[in-house]
């Protein structure tokens, strides 16, 4: 899906603009509360999103926004822009800086354009259309790992896998080499640049990872979520991405405890 200039220099904008907001608060005392599912919310998530949809609304009214922390705005436009100010707000609060903005781009269910930043370290990762993921300007791409033995995986942390979905977990740090926790979307631009070889995560919102499926495949990763389709820009899900599309056939196995047809038909 092509990716006009102009969006992808909005989308440049919009990071910028989020990252100016993050960078007054990281490691200063700040307003927390938590949300309705309990999870926390600062004020630098809910300011960081204001700035983005500030942008928007300006300049492009006919676009649709769907962010984390406020309501749709224009939610059945055909280009519709969802943000997630700060994914890993656990990290931000507590001063860590493995955590990012997320920005996508998504035309008719398609994504057009994923944008990783995070803003302490200045690290952008950007994929949009065909055009090879990049990190800062430098194309990205993922290494070669065929093997689930010789895997480094990522996920958020054990507790995500409750539900009858503790054995995953179990398995995942059986049959893989190296299991590391708390990088959230960050461990997506690890992933395009051929630093780790699995993600797993379940549980997810699209914020969550709309921005994270260009970026990873535009590098020579693959997504699906656990049932080995496409990853829907419409509809929650659980995700497993990989950086050499070879694992990806292993690891569903792995999560559904029998083979699964991939690449989807």
């Amino acid at each position: 899906m092509d990716c006009p200039a102009a969006y992808l220099d909005v989308a440049h904008r919009l990071a910028n603009a989020a990252g100016a907001r993050i960078r007054r608060h990281f490691r200063q005392p700040f307003d927390l509360t938590r949300k309705a599912d309990t999870s926390f919310v600062t004020n630098a998530d809910r300011e960081a999103e204001t700035a983005m949809r500030e942008i928007l609304i300006r300049e492009l009214p006919e676009h649709g926004i769907e962010g984390e922390e406020f309501d749709d705005h224009n939610p059945g436009a055909e280009w519709i822009w969802r943000l997630d100010p700060i994914d890993g707000t656990n990290s931000f609060l507590s001063g860590s800086p493995l955590f990012t903005t997320l920005i996508a781009l998504v035309y008719r269910g398609e994504a057009a354009l994923g944008l990783i930043d995070q803003p302490i370290l200045r690290e952008r990762w950007v994929a949009h259309g065909e055009a090879q993921t990049t990190l800062n300007g430098v194309a990205q791409r993922c290494r070669p790992c065929a093997e689930l033995s010789e895997a480094i995986h990522y996920t958020c942390g054990p507790h995500h896998f409750d539900g009858g979905k503790e054995h995953v977990f179990a398995a995942l740090q059986e049959k893989t080499a190296l299991t590391r926790f708390s990088a959230d979307a960050y461990a997506f631009g690890l992933l395009a640049g051929g630093h780790l070889d699995v993600v797993v995560e379940t549980g997810l919102d699209i914020h969550d990872y709309a921005a994270a499926v260009p970026v990873i495949e535009n590098a020579g990763g693959a997504c699906a979520n656990w049932r080995g389709e496409r990853l829907d820009m419409s509809t929650p899900d659980d995700l497993v991405a990989v950086g050499d599309p070879r694992l990806m056939a292993p690891m569903l196995e792995l999560l559904n405890g029998h083979p699964v047809a991939w690449p989807p038909a």
